[in-house]
């Protein structure tokens, strides 16, 4: 009895050294918008920073979607509580950026912390998007991804269709979306997810031509849209023509239709190279990527994607000490770490942000082992950028994308034509864009 006794006396200290211990650590919270696989690598990547070190607690919190993290840290923000870290979607980069008191900058919070940090690592590309004009880093490069072609191999090969060699035009991917459909391979043949996303901003981009003018915002908060384009109302008739014919199937929004590529409805898909993991876990069917397809009488085309995903910004907030901001800056070093870059590209379908595991990868025959992993990246870096596909900083951009949607639904739904569609769009989103120019002038 006595030794029991004094065995859970000594369990008792023992926890409560290590609640004291765990008590004792500065605390970090940091809210992101990742579900499902990513969002539990997300954190366990930060519980191996905990465990690497006694110093520093990071509390990794789902809150829900992109957009509904972006609103749940504004309304911390000004209730005065805000996150140390929000993870923020590559199109909520300009409201960021404007954000004044609300955010310190990356390249801030490092020479203010005199934590060693080396920002040309990163992938220019990605790097220049969440930088200011000079190169200073805002916020933290981490999931970047980018628009890719999803097709299910086994429903191309049921149609007659050669799976080897996937849509490489407008053209190419209407007819087999036809064939699909006509000889049974699958209920659907084409869908896409995030539309705004890769039906225009990403279409925008690899055909060069601007989505908004002022560099598609880079230059300025004066920017304007300009998708009512005739290259653009061409492709939306495309678009509406194709649903007619049965040959596309509108999925929603955002997301929305990852799902009926996944659970095999759909043959092709456009949607983001991060959807990997979902794939590799849930299709019970060959699949294959393909870059995103183009109008190949466009003079040009098809030149560079631009990067989708999200970076993490630091935010503020009344009583926020030095070692809080320590510990944010220690927790960026560590999984900006070649090590975790490599993990997380390796098991997500996220781009290598970094250059180097890029090519450590590449020479170790990763991609070789793994076809078409690094097509995301080589379609990214195929040209130059130009000033149409440097990637965009429209203020309010989330709700400009849901008006996009709003209009462009109206329009598969035989309500209005393509041109009224996306004259209402560029005139409500013009009205967004004001109002934002008018609040950071």
């Amino acid at each position: 009895m006595r030794q029991r006794v004094l065995s859970l006396l000594l369990v008792a200290l023992l926890m409560s050294l290590l609640m004291s211990a765990s008590a004792q650590r500065v605390r970090v919270e940091f809210w992101h918008g990742l579900g499902g696989p990513l969002g539990q690598l997300l954190e366990t990547i930060t519980d191996d920073f905990n465990r690497s070190q006694d110093r520093f607690q990071v509390n990794a919190t789902f809150r829900g979607s992109y957009p509904e993290t972006m609103v749940a840290a504004i309304a911390a923000f000004r209730a005065g509580n805000a996150p140390h870290i929000v993870q923020m979607f590559e199109v909520g980069t300009a409201t960021m950026m404007h954000a004044g008191g609300a955010i310190v900058p990356v390249y801030q919070l490092f020479a203010r912390t005199g934590v060693p940090f080396d920002p040309s690592v990163f992938l220019p590309a990605v790097r220049s998007y969440y930088s200011l004009p000079d190169g200073r880093l805002m916020s933290l490069p981490f999931n970047s991804s980018t628009a890719i072609t999803w097709y299910n191999r086994d429903a191309f090969r049921a149609a007659g269709l050669n799976p080897d060699q996937p849509p490489r035009t407008w053209t190419e991917l209407r007819n087999a979306a036809r064939r699909i459909v006509a000889s049974g391979a699958a209920r659907c043949g084409f869908s896409t997810a995030w539309p705004t996303w890769t039906q225009f901003e990403q279409f925008s981009a690899i055909h060069n031509v601007p989505l908004a003018t002022r560099a598609n915002g880079m230059e300025g908060l004066d920017a304007r849209l300009q998708i009512n384009s005739p290259l653009h109302l061409r492709h939306l008739q495309t678009l509406m023509d194709m649903q007619r014919e049965g040959s596309f199937t509108y999925g929603g929004r955002d997301g929305a239709a990852d799902a009926l590529f996944v659970n095999g409805t759909c043959a092709i898909l456009h949607g983001s190279s991060a959807l990997l993991g979902r794939v590799r876990s849930e299709a019970t069917f060959n699949w294959g990527v393909a870059n995103l397809p183009f109008y190949d009488d466009v003079r040009g085309a098809p030149i560079n994607s631009i990067i989708g995903g999200a970076s993490f910004w630091v935010m503020t907030a009344p009583g926020r000490t030095d070692q809080e901001y320590r510990a944010v800056a220690e927790f960026f070093r560590f999984i900006s770490r070649p090590e975790v870059a490599r993990r997380w590209h390796s098991e997500t379908g996220f781009l290598p942000i970094r250059q180097d595991v890029f090519n450590e990868l590449n020479a170790a025959g990763f991609y070789r082992a793994n076809p078409g992993r690094d097509l995301p990246l080589l379609q990214l870096t195929r040209t130059e950028p130009t000033v149409n596909s440097r990637g965009l900083r429209l203020g309010n951009m989330p709700e400009i994308r849901n008006i996009i949607q709003e209009e462009v639904e109206n329009a598969l739904q035989g309500r209005q034509t393509a041109q009224q569609a996306l004259d209402n769009a560029v005139r409500r989103g013009d009205a967004v864009l004001a109002a934002f120019e008018r609040a950071h002038r």
